[in-house]
């Protein structure tokens, strides 16, 4: 199904040949659970696409596959937010969630992704529930980042500006689903591809091939401890995926690296440990 949305068009620098906006919400596992997916497809094809981060808080649970296109004519950067839309208040609590990663983003990309691995390991793995700005206090503690300024962002008009922004690009490409993703391509006149849910790898893979025209020739994988380093949460399944190799001989890598103290378990998780080595 074609949807029109409005378009706004910044000027060109050099670009990738494709454009991939992510729909998330920090609060969703499904979301967590395609981390390793998109990094996988980040080491093997990332020369060839940008990735956009998006927050929504629009949670509908859609059955069946939703993989719509959709025309090119879409929100895009240069999206213009003004203050007619208003935020619920008292805030639910995933729209927190999301307004807090958008105050950690003001201290920059990197400290918005240290904060987002916080908030999603409290939940995730310790189980924790989000009830007050104490526990996204902490969150921004682990992460590094300038405490007080988290604390001023976190009220402030940029925080919520940026969020609102979030907000009207998931309207006006109509997401109501998280994770979702939408595929652009170079050429305005061909329309985007939107997909929502979780998929596996390949189907990622058959839509980039689509978009691009042309199948290239994925990077080689790095050495399964910078990948650790990097993702630092994986399951075995994440492991066996990213590898492709089977079940039994990932639990084994695993097992040898938490034997080198590189990894521990944590749950249903490996945790990366080892301070010393990985991605730089």
């Amino acid at each position: 199904m074609n949807e029109k949305v409005v378009a706004t068009q910044k000027g060109t620098t050099k670009q990738k040949q494709l454009e991939i906006y992510l729909f998330v919400d920090p609060l969703c596992p499904d979301c967590w659970a395609l981390e390793p997916v998109l990094k996988k497809l980040w080491i093997e094809y990332g020369q060839y696409f940008t990735l956009r981060h998006v927050l929504t808080g629009q949670l509908d649970r859609l059955n069946g596959a939703n993989y719509k296109r959709i025309d090119r004519h879409a929100t895009r950067i240069g999206i213009a937010c003004d203050d007619r839309i208003s935020l619920q208040s008292p805030l639910p609590i995933p729209y927190v969630a999301s307004l807090a990663v958008k105050a950690a983003e003001l201290q920059g990309r990197q400290a918005s992704i240290r904060f987002l691995r916080q908030l999603q390991e409290i939940v995730f793995l310790q189980g924790k529930t989000i009830t007050n700005t104490g526990t996204l206090i902490q969150c921004a503690i682990d992460a590094g980042l300038d405490v007080q300024e988290f604390i001023k962002d976190l009220s402030s008009p940029s925080a919520v500006k940026a969020f609102q922004c979030d907000l009207k690009i998931s309207a006006e490409m109509d997401v109501r689903e998280v994770p979702t993703l939408v595929f652009f391509n170079e050429n305005i006149e061909e329309e985007g591809i939107k997909i929502s849910g979780c998929y596996p790898y390949d189907v990622y893979v058959d839509l980039i091939h689509e978009m691009l025209g042309f199948h290239p020739q994925p990077s080689p994988l790095p050495p399964m401890e910078q990948f650790l380093h990097h993702a630092q949460f994986v399951t075995t399944d994440d492991i066996a995926m990213v590898y492709n190799m089977p079940h039994g001989k990932a639990e084994c890598e695993l097992k040898k690296l938490r034997l080198k103290r590189k990894v521990e378990k944590v749950g249903p998780f490996w945790k990366w440990v080892d301070k010393e080595k990985g991605l730089g």
